[in-house]
């Protein structure tokens, strides 16, 4: 049976219903303001926030604590929440728009044809590298809607269009290499951007896609509602006046923006959009009104995190943020793939 046509059955996220949302919101929203301010006060190098405080009042703009505070951490901290909210985000309605628990941003390739996009742009035109984030947003479309036009086509199961999804990642992955293979110059250290970093990060590379992001957030949240009748299926959702094609789409379009918006200036930053989502379903149920916000929080909060240890970890060296997230996600991603594919056996 064709998975558009059918209602959707709920997954073991959804049937988990949450004891106390409200409680379970107010503790993620102390683990983000933690770590928020964990990012700012620690890192790779011991850092006097109170001096650098000082040094401002003063208007000491000089003083080494206030321009790594200013211009180092500060930069970071805002990528870190744009891009773990972007992704996270992106995650759930790609997830509500395949009726796929299993997909998200990187798993179904819209990371790896948000970066071809970017590297194409980068080695092909690197006098607009403005355009990165539109690149970005062009890529991950693409990818998003071969991956729907797969399930619509053929209505796939579930772990065949997530299957699918890592055979087209993988495939745009190669193309990632290969212009890197190619036009190795034009791509020199971008070891960083292919697993996905947050290092060097400055307010000139934020300022077009956090544009993005803050328009495409709040238009996801006011298509809360529209997701869940989404979940109800296809015949459902068009009973009760919904245009489904039309919406899918765009749907789809806000997703691609955050995600391509996020690898324009984190790289590719694996697991977000696939663990925050299944964090907020267990804190706050399935409904989209509340699930959206908290992945959002959620989404901010593992990349601080992250990207916190990664500073911190072995200072004063640090690894790619993208690395500490695929050991977190990898293995979450497998025991959701073997509990996937028994569920779709039985």
């Amino acid at each position: 049976m064709n998975i558009w046509q059918r209602s959707s059955t709920p997954t073991c996220s959804d049937r988990d219903r949450p004891t106390r949302p409200r409680t379970a919101a107010v503790l993620l929203t102390a683990a983000f303001v933690c770590s928020l301010l964990g990012a700012v006060f620690f890192g790779s190098t011991a850092t006097s926030v109170l001096q650098a405080v000082r040094a401002a009042l003063a208007g000491d703009t000089a003083d080494a604590a206030f321009r790594i505070l200013v211009y180092v951490r500060m930069p970071r901290v805002c990528a870190a929440v744009l891009a773990g909210s972007a992704l996270a985000v992106s995650g759930a309605v790609i997830q509500a728009v395949l009726q796929n628990p299993m997909a998200g941003p990187n798993v179904i390739g819209v990371n790896a044809g948000a970066g071809l996009a970017a590297c194409l742009l980068i080695a092909l035109f690197p006098e607009a590298l403005g355009l990165l984030p539109w690149a970005a947003f062009l890529g991950a479309l693409a990818a998003c809607l071969l991956i729907y036009g797969i399930a619509r086509v053929t209505g796939a199961g579930r772990v065949t269009i997530t299957l699918a999804g890592v055979a087209v990642s993988s495939i745009l992955s190669a193309g990632i290499n290969t212009v890197k293979t190619v036009l190795p110059d034009s791509l020199y250290n971008t070891n960083s951007f292919l697993v996905g970093g947050l290092a060097g990060v400055s307010y000139e590379r934020l300022d077009p896609a956090c544009w993005l992001i803050a328009f495409a957030l709040p238009a996801a949240l006011l298509l809360a509602r529209q997701l869940d009748v989404l979940r109800l299926g296809a015949d459902a959702a068009g009973s009760l006046g919904m245009h489904v094609g039309r919406m899918r789409f765009l749907l789809l379009a806000l997703a691609s923006v955050l995600a391509g918006a996020a690898v324009s200036f984190a790289g590719l930053l694996g697991f977000v959009g696939l663990l925050a989502p299944h964090i907020a379903r267990r804190l706050v149920g399935g409904s989209h009104r509340r699930l959206l916000p908290v992945c959002a929080v959620g989404g901010a909060t593992l990349v601080l995190l992250c990207d916190l240890a990664a500073r911190a970890l072995f200072a004063p060296y640090e690894v790619p943020v993208g690395i500490l997230l695929s050991f977190v996600g990898g293995p979450f991603f497998l025991a959701l793939l073997l509990l996937g594919g028994k569920g779709e056996r039985s």
